[in-house]
């Protein structure tokens, strides 16, 4: 039999532990409740690996930093997600772009909503899992399910690979960079596991609420790399491929050099890409169209000369050089 799902939820409500007890009746998940990070310690003890934390806000500090330590030092993939009964949403938000916490749920919460942020953690789980001590082909493969749940963008992070390699060319960089960027490239959005599909595949433009949740990918991204082991330069590329050259991008507002190089080339590798290929919002241009749009971010939102660069590895065919 196989190793079950364990989900523990710290709550000083016990009428709260035992509502989220009975959102997983399903024998695959089990569910370790305590009220205080106390008890939670002691819980942990005697039990098996954990992969999902909702942490109650409700605890106090002291206990919730000892045991939250514990559960990071036994099984430090197990993904925290926040759990209160009232949070400021700005608090909310802090929590999750500074990474302290994957997700926030609010409590009473919708038992589908709830379910939903769980499966979430665990795809997330999953993902590490999947990458942690992969060889190329494995990150690659990966990489590709990931993509799967957006069919619009089917393709992206190999042509996005292509075109920051192209860069790498141009400026003559070295192996262990290049390698950087393939694999930078190929994962930038992995993030977007925590986005529903629902947002993903959205036909118009996003609510500033839909917006705010896809804004966070690049920090789940990030983690994702970490956890799984990878370079800090995959990271990097991972965390900031959204900033943009004159400090008006996100997760931090990085500007000019300031940014990664290899963020640097995926954001200009990422938009030359996206502007190039149909999305449920817009057709995409052609190549000569799609230089004059970029020509015009050229400086603002993306770094001149990698811009210059990209440009420069066309061919005159019209092809892409390798």
């Amino acid at each position: 039999m196989s190793e079950p799902i364990r989900i523990l939820c710290v709550f000083g409500d016990p009428e709260v532990l035992q509502s989220v007890e009975g959102l997983f009746p399903d024998r695959r998940y089990e569910v370790l409740t305590a009220v205080s990070g106390q008890e939670a310690i002691s819980l942990l003890s005697r039990s098996g690996p954990v992969q999902v934390v909702l942490a109650g806000y409700g605890i106090r500090e002291t206990e919730g930093g000892e045991y939250l330590g514990e559960v990071r030092s036994r099984w430090p993939d197990a993904v925290r997600i926040g759990l209160s009964r009232d949070v400021d949403p700005a608090a909310a938000a802090s929590a999750v772009g500074g990474g302290r916490v994957y997700k926030f749920l609010t409590w009473p919460s919708d038992g589908e909503e709830a379910r939903a942020v769980v499966d979430s953690a665990l795809d997330r789980f999953r993902l590490v899992r999947a990458l942690r001590g992969g060889d190329e082909a494995v990150l690659h493969s990966t990489a590709q399910e990931v993509e799967l749940r957006d069919p619009y963008t089917q393709g992206h992070c190999d042509r996005v690979a292509t075109y920051a390699l192209s860069i790498a060319s141009v400026l003559g960089l070295p192996e262990g960079t290049r390698r950087d960027l393939r694999y930078g490239s190929w994962l930038h959005d992995c993030g977007k596991i925590g986005v529903p599909e629902t947002i993903l595949n959205h036909p118009g433009k996003l609510s500033p609420e839909q917006f705010a949740i896809v804004r966070n990918h690049p920090v789940w991204g990030a983690e994702v790399a970490r956890l799984a082991w990878l370079r800090p330069e995959v990271a990097d590329i991972l965390l900031h491929h959204h900033e943009r050259f004159d400090g008006h991008g996100y997760p931090a507002g990085a500007k000019g050099r300031e940014i990664p190089l290899g963020a640097r080339i995926v954001a200009v590798a990422d938009v030359f890409d996206a502007v190039s290929t149909d999305r449920p919002y817009a057709m995409g241009y052609d190549r000569e169209e799609a230089i004059r749009v970029v020509g015009v971010l050229r400086g603002a939102a993306l770094d001149p000369e990698l811009v210059d660069a990209l440009f420069a590895s066309f061919p005159e065919d019209g092809g892409i050089a390798p």
